[in-house]
């Protein structure tokens, strides 16, 4: 019998200490390891760099277009011209909307540093959502953006190579802008 009552004089007092804990501002629920996960995943995704969240193929070939023309330095209005050519005539965008495209791509690429320094990062997300097709079409127009093959800077010769190791598979889909 004074076992039981051990135990629960054990019990009541470990009751009783938690109690104070949290009236102290001490939530023991916190030290929850699958509590801890799910805040950490979430704090991950909002934290993180938006520009790894890209799935929309469109929207990365758009972005590595940019990475692309950046590659050398800032925008030109020549290069400004052409990312706007281009994405209205092989995107099949308006104006407004490919205004729009351009002007979001600038802003999350900012300096254009971590695109360029971690493109299969930046691809895992849009990568299945390429088609053989677009992943074609995709560096070609990369090409294009980064100027001609004898006059590329060496920092767009880099990316351009690891844009076209990145895309280059086979896929079985037939997908079109």
């Amino acid at each position: 019998m004074h076992i039981v009552l051990g135990i629960l004089a054990l019990a009541i007092g470990v009751v009783v200490l938690l109690n104070r804990l949290a009236e102290a501002g001490i939530d023991i629920g916190g030290l929850n390891p699958f509590l801890w996960n799910r805040r950490r995943k979430w704090r991950k995704l909002y934290e993180g760099n938006p520009i790894h969240k890209i799935e929309d193929s469109m929207d990365a070939t758009a972005i590595l277009m940019v990475a692309a023309a950046k590659a050398d330095g800032d925008l030109t209005s020549e290069s400004k011209s052409l990312l706007l050519n281009l994405f209205e005539t092989e995107f099949h965008l308006s104006k407004k909307d490919a205004a729009g495209l351009l002007i979001s791509s600038s802003h999350l690429l900012g300096d254009g540093n971590e695109v360029r320094k971690n493109v299969k990062k930046f691809l895992r997300p849009s990568k299945n959502n390429f088609s053989a097709d677009q992943a074609k079409s995709a560096i070609e127009l990369i090409s294009k953006t980064a100027g001609s093959p004898g006059e590329r800077h060496p920092n767009a010769e880099n990316f351009i190579a690891q844009v076209i190791e990145e895309l280059k598979f086979e896929q079985n889909q037939n997908n079109v802008w």
